[in-house]
């Protein structure tokens, strides 16, 4: 890949990050953050409503979890110890028909642990051209086994897969330590370092570096075009609001897909396959085995050099070459 064509990419996927946050567009209907005990979407949320509020769209929150309105929002639904009927009507109260809302979910764990409710029916239900849907799975919480009493939950597919699905865009948030950490292991061909409950320690719940978001958060995007395409990248958002790409990040020495042949100055790779003048003269002057047969006219067809030497043993009765 040319180097115009390689910065034409980036650009284009810093600009498509910033119409996901901002919610221009309709880019993308259904967010879904994956989000775990070693680093929290709360970070991101705080993106999304400060790039809603710059585009002049509405934030209804429907909070499960959170207690106190986020700054920034038009409207707070308190959805805690509410059947999700009632929490649906309460949202569409709260949609306006003429003007773009961005509506954010604090968590789906208690509609994917209830039963009755039909999650891709209640989801679709609050989407509509002027209303996009953000909503967050917390990946590490289990979830209780399907209930005898309903039947039918027993053949359903589990949330998880079921809602990456449904989803037009998939964002995780990651620690920049712990993948900074990960990052070196394997640039020294090391076993990649585990943290939290993959460790499996006993008392171990939240590892070092867990939701390290002093300086920003390290973002990895799924987005899924209408042409069925997808595009997948690697972001790093700083606290302060600024987008770019993690490879372009001071320290993190990697190259992407398509960058090895091109041997530029200061792309943070750790290998060069490019020559040097010196390099390419030194290599022209080489001479290879056998060059000698290579002098002759064409036309004589191919024939081997060879000298014989004393342990030799030639046979006449063998074929000539």
């Amino acid at each position: 890949m040319s180097a115009r064509a390689l910065h034409h990419r980036r650009q284009h996927h810093i600009l498509l990050l910033h119409k996901l946050l901002s919610s221009r567009d309709a880019s993308s209907p259904f967010t879904l953050l994956l989000d775990s005990v070693e680093q929290s979407a709360k970070p991101l949320i705080r993106h999304f409503i400060q790039g809603a509020k710059a585009s002049k769209t509405d934030v209804v929150f429907v909070a499960w979890e959170t207690m106190t309105p986020p700054t920034g929002v038009t409207a707070f639904v308190k959805a805690r110890r509410k059947e999700p009927a009632a929490v649906q009507e309460e949202i569409r109260r709260n949609l306006s028909a003429s003007k773009r809302t961005l509506l954010i979910l604090d968590t789906l764990y208690p509609l994917a642990t209830h039963p009755p409710t039909h999650l891709p029916s209640f989801l679709s239900s609050l989407t509509s051209p002027t209303a996009s849907l953000l909503a967050i799975y917390h990946t590490d919480i289990p979830l209780p086994a399907p209930s005898p009493s309903h039947p039918n939950t027993l053949y359903n597919p589990s949330p998880l897969p079921l809602l990456s699905y449904l989803a037009t865009a998939l964002l995780t948030p990651h620690s920049p330590s712990q993948v900074l950490a990960r990052h070196r292991a394997a640039a020294r061909s090391l076993p990649e370092p585990v943290f939290g409950l993959a460790e499996e320690r006993d008392g171990v719940v939240v590892g070092v570096g867990a939701n390290d978001d002093g300086k920003g958060v390290v973002l990895k995007m799924e987005y899924r075009r209408k042409s069925g395409r997808g595009v997948e990248e690697w972001f790093f958002l700083e606290k302060g609001g600024g987008v770019g790409l993690l490879v372009d990040r001071e320290g993190w020495k990697g190259r992407e897909e398509g960058e090895e042949g091109e041997g530029g100055e200061g792309d943070g790779g750790t290998f060069e396959l490019g020559l040097t003048d010196k390099q390419r003269r030194d290599r022209e002057g080489v001479v290879l085995p056998y060059f000698d047969a290579q002098k002759g006219e064409g036309g004589g067809g191919g024939r081997i050099l060879y000298d014989m030497g004393v342990e030799d043993d030639f046979d006449e009765e063998e074929d000539e070459i």
